[in-house]
């Protein structure tokens, strides 16, 4: 593939869409149904890249993804935090006075309810902020608007009748690029991230353990969680985030130690840092 091919979860006008409309400005994009969907169209090469939603400051991680990632297949090569603008939108020629019922998915609507219930509009839940958008575009409805992103407004040609409708500011979710390849920077390259799962040995305090070569040998941890393995309950996987290079020296020596207490380690994706990490 010559141009750049993402695939993404949702319809078009989707958050995730425009994350990878801001990461690869001149790229195509393939709507997916399910992430399972996103996932397969990289594996069948339809696509180059997945962006995936894996976590967001406001209503914390994304389960479905986090749970499919390991088993995906897909290697993460990159991530990007994109900084939600809400934006309540209507069809051409509406007001804020026409609203009678305002439609979102569900953290759409939790993130903006403050506002909704201030100017006194019905709430209705549906699959996705972009769905919503392409629903009131289509029944053409002064009395109906959505909350989605301006791309979602753009494309679907609605009046966009307040920006940054949520409640509150840092609204920002983080996405993951996910490829085929696992494309590992040189040891040497600063400001590196690795991801990698884990599953801990079924002895007493195996998570302290397996964690304590992390901060003896000073390796940095920026997200731990913990997610059910379709084994069973009594199976504890663990999806974490540390700073640095595999083969840099500390962290090097606090995998090796790890490994003593867990049954396996995954390593996921090594790749840059966002400068939004820097902020």
């Amino acid at each position: 593939m010559n141009t750049k091919i993402f695939s993404f979860q949702g319809v078009h006008g989707a958050y995730s869409e425009l994350a990878g409309k801001n990461i690869y400005p001149d790229s195509k994009s393939i709507p997916c149904k399910t992430f399972e969907e996103m996932f397969e169209s990289v594996l069948d090469k339809k696509a180059n890249i997945a962006i995936v939603p894996i976590e967001n400051s406001r209503s914390g991680r994304v389960g479905d993804t986090q749970r499919l990632i390991p088993e995906s297949q897909l290697k993460i090569v990159g991530e990007y935090f994109l900084e939600v603008n809400h934006c309540l939108m209507g069809v051409p020629g509406s007001t804020l006075k026409d609203i009678k019922r305002i439609y979102s998915h569900e953290q759409g609507i939790a993130q903006c309810r403050k506002k909704i219930i201030n100017n006194k509009k019905d709430m209705v839940i549906v699959a996705d902020t972009a769905g919503a958008a392409k629903m009131i575009s289509e029944t053409n409805s002064k009395e109906d608007a959505a909350i989605a992103s301006n791309l979602a407004a753009k494309i679907y040609n609605l009046d966009i009748l307040e920006s940054s409708f949520q409640d509150f500011e840092n609204n920002v979710t983080r996405f993951l690029i996910m490829s085929n390849e696992l494309n590992i920077p040189k040891v040497n390259e600063i400001d590196l991230m690795t991801t990698l799962v884990f599953e801990v040995r079924s002895i007493p305090a195996a998570l302290y353990k397996s964690l304590g070569g992390l901060a003896s040998n000073g390796v940095n941890m920026t997200k731990l969680e913990s997610y059910i393995n379709p084994q069973g309950f009594d199976v504890a996987q663990f999806y974490m985030d540390i700073e640095g290079h595999p083969n840099n020296r500390n962290v090097k020596l606090a995998l090796e130690e790890m490994k003593f207490f867990c049954k396996h380690i995954d390593i996921l994706g090594v790749y840059k840092m966002s400068d939004f990490r820097k902020k």
